[in-house]
């Protein structure tokens, strides 16, 4: 299997993609420079991820906010989360070409619960604000 390297998709170098989420990977894919408290996330949309008026589909956008969204909550690469609740406002729209980046904030984490909120935007545009509930996972060791 290759490695899926940011510049490939000509995002910058100081993201990396996160390997092992085959949803993530053929709905994207997904990069990151970071996690929790703060996400940042990015995704270049091409016409893969637009529906038929040109624009980046919906479902793609969530898909994409829940990645941002979970990023946020996680400490490190062996914790894993599942969302509970997720609400999302679209705000603008976004077509290929264009790069999509997320910003994820961590608002309050208990031992068994994350609250999160992200932006996904383009340049200065914000296109969907999202927030959410996340049900955090008992950590796992590597390989598992």
């Amino acid at each position: 299997m290759s490695q899926i390297v940011a510049a490939d998709f000509n995002i910058p170098t100081d993201y990396r993609h996160w390997a092992g989420d085959k949803a993530e990977d053929n709905i994207g894919p997904f990069f990151c420079r970071n996690m929790a408290p703060d996400s940042d996330t990015a995704l270049r949309l091409t016409e893969k991820h637009c529906n038929l008026f040109g624009i980046t589909h919906g479902g793609v956008l969530m898909a994409f906010a829940d990645y941002t969204l979970c990023l946020a909550a996680l400490e490190n690469e062996q914790q894993g989360c599942l969302t509970v609740t997720c609400d999302n406002q679209f705000i603008g729209s976004a077509k290929a070409g264009e790069l999509l980046v997320g910003r994820g904030e961590l608002i309050r984490r208990t031992r068994k619960l994350a609250f999160v909120r992200a932006t996904l935007q383009v340049d200065d545009r914000i296109v969907l604000s999202s927030t959410a509930t996340l049900k955090m996972l008992e950590q796992q060791p590597p390989g598992t």
